[in-house]
């Protein structure tokens, strides 16, 4: 099910820069890859169901049914309606952290030296939840609509005492993970740093995004790992079905 993308031409294509931010509405079909250009990358990913953005990425969701506290190949990416809204197809990581939320800008400044668009210009250090927060606003959406993201291309594990431990620069340059959409979706990506990288100064790694040409997930592919999922991707279909 799979199509190897050497041999595609992608659709758009675009680089973010070090505290760069991004949205899109992508169809439903569509393959959306993110590559990091450099190693110890961290792009935080929103999902919200393009046509009735209410809907939108529940992580608690996604993370119970599928029975695992990390995203990696062929995890369905769910909504809070019990809805697929996209699957991992594509992943050279294997470890997409769920867990650990973004940095605000208090965070920002107090880790890395306070900054300002004022002083700084472009310049100014960017936090997960202002760039965040900007594109909702782009989308007729705002703070309130925010919700937990998806940490691409990062590693955070808990010990038995619930202590959640940072990978550093887990990612290699090279990295990439590509996810299809199973629903049109508004996708917001943030490249900003992850809320529990120890490095100083401010991590800078870009990252390309692409989107490609691709088909839906059949809900029968013995590839999605519990029955949660199936039905999840079921539930969608059947919600496609309606609207024609």
């Amino acid at each position: 099910m799979s199509m190897a993308l050497s041999s595609f031409t992608p659709l758009y294509t675009l680089s973010i820069p070090s505290g760069g931010r991004w949205s899109m509405r992508i169809g439903r079909g569509k393959r959306l890859v993110v590559r990091a250009e450099g190693p110890g990358a961290n792009a935080a990913l929103w999902l919200y169901r393009a046509d009735h953005p209410a809907e939108r990425l529940n992580v608690p969701d996604t993370l119970k049914a599928q029975h695992t506290a990390k995203i990696s190949l062929y995890d369905v990416l769910m909504s809070d309606e019990g809805r697929a809204m996209a699957t991992v197809v594509h992943d050279t990581v294997g470890w997409h952290d769920p867990l650990s939320g973004v940095q605000t800008r208090a965070d920002v400044d107090r880790r890395y030296g306070e900054t300002n668009f004022q002083r700084h210009r472009n310049a100014m250090l960017r936090s997960g939840y202002e760039n965040a927060v900007k594109e909702l606003v782009r989308n007729g959406l705002d703070a309130g609509d925010l919700v937990p993201p998806v940490n691409l291309f990062s590693k955070v594990w808990c010990d038995e005492s619930g202590r959640m431990h940072f990978v550093s620069e887990f990612a290699p340059k090279g990295s990439e993970i590509g996810l299809r959409m199973e629903m049109d979706v508004i996708a917001i990506v943030s490249n900003t740093p992850h809320p529990l990288d120890p490095r100083r100064p401010y991590p800078s790694v870009p990252l390309t995004l692409s989107v490609y040409q691709d088909e839906p997930t059949d809900p029968r592919d013995p590839r999605l790992k519990t029955d949660e999922a199936r039905r999840a991707m079921e539930n969608t279909v059947w919600q496609y079905a309606l609207l024609r």
